[in-house]
């Protein structure tokens, strides 16, 4: 039996395959797009939203199947599944085919990422739960801090399709990793079989509920906030401030606010309560948002580089807030349905984040005002929501079996 100390370490490793998809990925978007001539509808920015596209999808098959078969069955068809879009990516000679890899990465690291949270959900609830979240977050603060440096050191070394051969080694060495050390969470008389009419009406009912379908609503646009500044970020350091080789550092530097505030919430949680530190944290996206804003107007959407890192650091500490306070309160109704009401709950808010990314990103126009009003309205729409779900039933859902 693994220690918890080594299964939070290696739920962090897991679901941090999906953060080192997206940032590993960043320095190389310019490149990219270059060498594939980019052009509508795909550009570079399709790159990384269709990642999350895929993702949606994998959410919502894989997790009911986890139900069905088991956490670890799941999580490695997902591996295997993103091993497949990792060399589709790997042989690409053009950009539709580039995107249709990424597609299948984000299908298959929906494995990883929904089964982990379904064996936390096994084992752990409430502010429990919400506090292994953050540890697991906190852990892999390193991943967005590392990957865009490590990333663009194997540019240099041998271009940009190397980073997607260190995908496949790292993927490999996780599934390895999971199948010698982590024993399955749900035993077989707690699974719920994948009969179509039974899985329809557990959907049913646990969209049915107020408190969850509106807490899925706010993590998608606190999501889709952050998803809009990672799909820009390389563009928006290079267009505004001339920043290029030493975008990584600049980068990291703001990563540190999510993986900080992820430390904090773990050691405030149980103290606090998850419903207070989410409302901290959306108080803090908030004044983020409407100061940058503030900033951007007074500077014609170029305000000066500390400046913009003063007022972004706070929005994204607040974003690490968020995140596993939100998913803990949404998954905390779903009794032995955590694979299937993960799956609702991350593809819902996956593809509510797309969409907003997408929307915001058209208006991008090389100065910060689409990301500032971005943070300002998924606070303040994300924070209504939010206030609203709690007025909700947060009794556990049954299941129909």
């Amino acid at each position: 039996m693994t220690s918890l100390r080594e299964r939070i370490l290696l739920y962090a490793c897991l679901t941090s395959l999906t953060a080192l998809s997206i940032d590993g990925l960043l320095p190389a978007l310019r490149g990219i797009g270059a060498e594939m001539a980019a052009t509508p509808p795909l550009s570079t920015q399709s790159i990384i939203a269709l990642f999350i596209f895929g993702m949606a999808i994998g959410e919502l098959f894989l997790g009911p199947l986890s139900d069905a078969i088991g956490r670890r069955k799941a999580l490695l068809l997902g591996l295997g599944l993103y091993a497949v879009g990792t060399l589709v990516a790997l042989q690409s000679t053009s950009l539709p085919m580039l995107v249709l890899g990424r597609i299948l990465q984000g299908i298959g690291v929906a494995g990883p990422k929904i089964a982990t949270r379904a064996m936390i959900r096994d084992q752990f609830e409430g502010d429990a739960m919400a506090r292994i979240l953050s540890f697991m977050f906190t852990l892999f603060i390193l991943v967005p801090m590392l990957a865009p440096l490590l990333a663009q050191g194997l540019m240099m070394l041998a271009g940009w399709r190397a980073i997607f051969a260190a995908y496949l080694a790292i993927a490999l060495l996780l599934g390895i990793w999971f199948v010698n050390r982590q024993p399955e969470t749900l035993p077989p008389a707690r699974r719920i079989p994948l009969r179509p009419k039974s899985l329809l009406a557990n959907a049913a009912r646990i969209l049915a509920s107020p408190r969850v379908t509106r807490l899925t609503l706010a993590t998608g646009l606190v999501f889709g906030a952050q998803l809009l500044y990672l799909a820009t970020a390389a563009d928006l350091f290079f267009d505004i401030y001339g920043i290029a080789e030493t975008f990584p550092l600049y980068f990291a530097l703001l990563a540190v606010g999510v993986g900080l505030a992820s430390f904090v919430n773990a050691r405030c949680v149980s103290r606090y309560g998850m419903e207070a530190m989410a409302r901290a944290g959306y108080a803090g996206l908030i004044a983020a948002g409407l100061a940058l804003l503030a900033a951007s107007a007074v500077w014609s959407g170029r305000p000066p580089l500390a400046l913009f890192l003063l007022s972004a650091f706070p929005a994204f500490f607040a974003i690490g807030i968020l995140f596993g306070n939100l998913n803990a309160m949404a998954m905390r109704s779903l009794g032995n349905m955590a694979g299937l009401g993960a799956s609702l709950i991350a593809s819902g808010s996956s593809l509510v984040a797309t969409l907003f990314a997408t929307l915001f990103g058209r208006f991008y126009d090389g100065t910060l005002f689409t990301l500032a009003t971005a943070l300002a309205l998924a606070g303040i729409v994300a924070f209504v929501l939010t206030e609203w779900a709690r007025k909700g039933d947060a009794g556990v859902i049954e299941a129909v079996r």
